[in-house]
């Protein structure tokens, strides 16, 4: 999903059980259609990109507590331009956790959301269209924060935060 294009097949041929998830697809069809979509100037909303990075038995996922959410959330960030929501990921990832050993499990989208963000500091409030891939990495590998969270570790998947998207993962996880 290099491109527009791209991911406009992806998301057209999108599948999955999930009912709510399902009623994302036309409305990231509808996203799609704004020039600026993969912008932070489309202030209704816009794309992002984000990582379900699992550790390699898949009992453990590797979260962040959201600085400016105050919520535990999976590392990702905004497209800022980027047509290539992959690279987006991976560069949130990079990013987000200091991360260098990990893996792609696969290129196509594991999962997808829509979600509120308040308004902050006269940026109005909006939605983030989110794509999610799915990563492994050894718990032994190296991590570190950035500045935009409060802590980063890795949480078993039972006790990953009761909120919707994320038990979607988790129960995605199960059947990998």
């Amino acid at each position: 999903m290099t491109t527009r294009d791209d991911f406009t097949k992806a998301i057209a041929g999108y599948k999955t059980l999930d009912k709510t998830e399902s009623a994302f697809v036309p409305q990231f069809e509808e996203l799609l259609r704004y020039p600026n979509c993969y912008e932070r100037s489309l202030l209704s909303g816009h794309l992002t990109a984000s990582c379900w990075v699992l550790n390699h038995d898949h009992s453990q996922v590797l979260m962040l507590h959201h600085a400016k959410l105050n919520k535990w959330l999976q590392p990702g960030g905004h497209a800022d331009g980027d047509e290539n929501l992959l690279r987006v990921a991976q560069k949130e990832l990079d990013e987000e956790t200091g991360l260098s050993d990990y893996s792609l499990l696969s290129e196509k989208i594991f999962d997808i959301d829509i979600h509120d963000i308040p308004e902050r500091k006269g940026v109005p409030a909006h939605k983030h269209y989110d794509i999610r891939f799915v990563f492994r990495a050894s718990r032994s590998s190296s991590i570190s924060k950035n500045h935009e969270s409060n802590a980063l570790e890795w949480v078993k998947l039972a006790e990953v935060p009761d909120e919707a998207s994320l038990q979607r993962m988790v129960a995605k996880t199960m059947i990998l």
